[in-house]
């Protein structure tokens, strides 16, 4: 009994180091929030106006519409699609609020209206990938195309000022000192965070991203719950395109350019991979941050709008060859390599060199005798 108690001791001993290192190992949103200070800092030394209080205001407010257009991608993007018309659907529902509230119609059946319409177009990109076996790419490229020409025709070739005050307020006005497309971000995080965290369809649309067939083969609804993603991300970029509304005051089917950029970006520098099952809302919320306070900073130091975009394509590939090309394993199995040569690099040159060997005795040397003996041969004639 007391061998078996010893045995068992010697064992947790062994794996304690292991579950120390294993819990003081950094997760994702701890590099984000290193990043994000980071950011901060360069900002912070950059520009004496990036901590003033309307200057933040300002990156929270334009972060914010990100920020649900990145929750958006997300959902789309941990099934392994992804949706490129999020930016033009957005500009959709700002040209359909701006068209109902010219022509009267109340502020809940304009927001009900336009939200409805925006589902539906991710609907129809939903239906298209399930069933029609389109890929995702293609697919949400043709609806960027369609929504954008179709806010255009709504529109008649000129953008409509939206005079509501009511709608101003709900998406332009602020509760308290905060501004509401904050509340709005901040609400549709936590809810979808929660969401993908503890409800079925979160949890089984990680499941369809980790691995498709299995997801399959155990009988979970992938097609139901791809469609569902699709539609949800519609649903969002709605919303956006309300708070766009909202800020800008107009609608416009100009609004919304480059957004499905900012929002892919948003996703993969919160630690999304494009390969789908891993990430999380709030990372990318924080990822949305972090693309902001960059595009922040490149406007207070005077870069134009085109190299901008530069920068951001490169922050993208930099994201995703960290996230989901495996980028951190790469260099940390290379950081190894090189320890483990230089390891045995300076062995070899300390073996060399002679200094720490024992040192060698060699056997003595045999003597052999001064006079020869005789070879041994036939014996001489007449002896006997």
């Amino acid at each position: 009994m007391s061998t078996t108690l010893t045995k068992q001791s010697a064992t947790a001993e062994r794996e304690r180091p292991a579950l120390a290192r294993r819990r003081l190992k950094p997760g994702p949103q701890l590099y984000l929030v290193l990043v994000f200070v980071a950011v901060a800092a360069v900002g912070s030394s950059t520009s004496p106006f990036f901590f003033t209080p309307r200057n933040l205001e300002n990156i929270v407010v334009a972060a914010s519409v990100v920020a649900v257009l990145g929750v958006a991608q997300f959902i789309v993007v941990v099934t392994r699609g992804i949706d490129l018309s999020v930016g033009s659907i957005a500009a959709l529902s700002t040209v359909i609020a701006a068209v109902l509230l010219r022509q009267g119609a109340g502020v809940v059946p304009t927001i009900l209206l336009a939200l409805l319409s925006c589902a539906l177009a991710g609907l129809i990109n939903g239906l298209l990938v399930v069933y029609a076996r389109i890929t995702p790419f293609v697919t949400t490229l043709a609806m960027m195309s369609i929504a954008r020409g179709v806010a255009f025709l709504v529109q008649v070739g000129t953008l409509i000022v939206i005079s509501n005050e009511q709608f101003l307020l709900l998406f332009g006005g602020y509760t308290g000192r905060l501004p509401n497309a904050v509340v709005i971000a901040v609400v549709v995080t936590l809810v979808a965070a929660f969401a993908m965290k503890f409800s079925p369809l979160g949890r089984r649309l990680y499941a369809l991203g980790g691995n498709p067939e299995a997801a399959r083969l155990s009988g979970l609804p992938v097609e139901r719950d791809t469609v569902m993603a699709y539609v949800t991300s519609g649903l969002l970029a709605g919303l956006a395109g309300l708070m766009l509304a909202g800020r800008l005051q107009q609608g416009s089917s100009l609004v919304g350019q480059g957004y499905e950029l900012d929002s892919i970006a948003a996703a993969v520098v919160g630690g999304t991979s494009l390969f789908g099952g891993t990430g999380d809302p709030i990372s990318t919320v924080l990822g949305a941050l972090i693309i902001g306070m960059i595009g922040n900073i490149m406007n207070l130091v005077g870069i134009q709008s085109e190299p901008q975009l530069v920068i951001r394509g490169l922050v993208i590939l930099l994201a995703v060859f960290l996230t989901s090309g495996g980028g951190v394993q790469r260099i940390r199995h290379g950081l190894r390599r090189l320890g483990s040569r230089r390891t045995a690099s300076d062995r070899t040159g300390i073996a060399g060199s002679g200094f720490g060997a024992p040192a060698s005795t060699a056997p003595a040397p045999t003597t052999t005798s001064s006079v020869a003996e005789p070879a041994a041969g036939p014996p001489p004639r007449g002896t006997v």
